[in-house]
């Protein structure tokens, strides 16, 4: 079955950009009630709880239609929160590795373009969902999925994402997702990013 992974820093380590509250109720409620759920629907599926988040998701339109929107929901919720804490690190972590910059600028012109084009797709996400800076054969895109719905389930892989649900921002921020946006990039560990980019 699966469970809820250890959160790699402490609550209030992503402060003033994240506040512990949000980060408190992000994992330990949100986070934790998507791996409640996702076992709840495969309780009677060992060969399903067998597999690993991302077999899981990436197959998921081979399961049975009577559990497959939960294990959409909130195995994508699973797989999407888990990567996020991983992208995410006190104070940010160095820079995009010049491979990836290379990469960045090849595909949108510059990072403070990308930067600009990412935040235009966050806000243009209608409702709640996610922005992922997605690794594919002719370079990056930006990409945004609703919900909890995870770019592995169509083949993408995310080496960036960030979550716009009001969840994730709204105690500090309240309606300024702009602001928010802004204040991410302080967090990110592209340390991560870059292994991802060239895994």
């Amino acid at each position: 079955m699966y469970s809820l992974p250890k959160l790699p820093y402490e609550f209030n380590a992503l402060e003033p950009n994240i506040d512990a509250m949000t980060m408190e109720i992000h994992y330990s409620k949100h986070h934790q009630t998507y791996v409640d759920k996702l076992n709840q629907a495969l309780e009677n599926k060992p060969e399903l709880s067998n597999k690993s988040i991302e077999e899981l998701l990436m197959d998921v339109k081979s399961i049975d239609t009577t559990i497959r929107q939960s294990v959409i929901n909130n195995g994508g919720g699973h797989f999407n929160h888990t990567l996020f804490w991983e992208l995410l690190t006190p104070e940010g972590s160095s820079d995009p590795s010049s491979e990836l910059k290379n990469a960045i600028d090849k595909s949108f012109g510059s990072f403070d373009e990308f930067k600009t084009k990412f935040k235009e797709a966050a806000l243009s996400r209608f409702g709640s969902g996610w922005v992922w800076l997605i690794r594919n054969d002719n370079g990056l895109e930006i990409y945004s999925t609703p919900n909890q719905d995870s770019p592995i389930m169509e083949a993408k892989f995310p080496i960036l994402g960030v979550d716009v649900w009001e969840h994730a921002y709204y105690l500090k921020y309240q309606n300024k997702r702009a602001d928010y946006l802004d204040a991410i990039w302080n967090c990110i560990n592209w340390d991560k990013v870059n292994e991802r980019f060239i895994s």
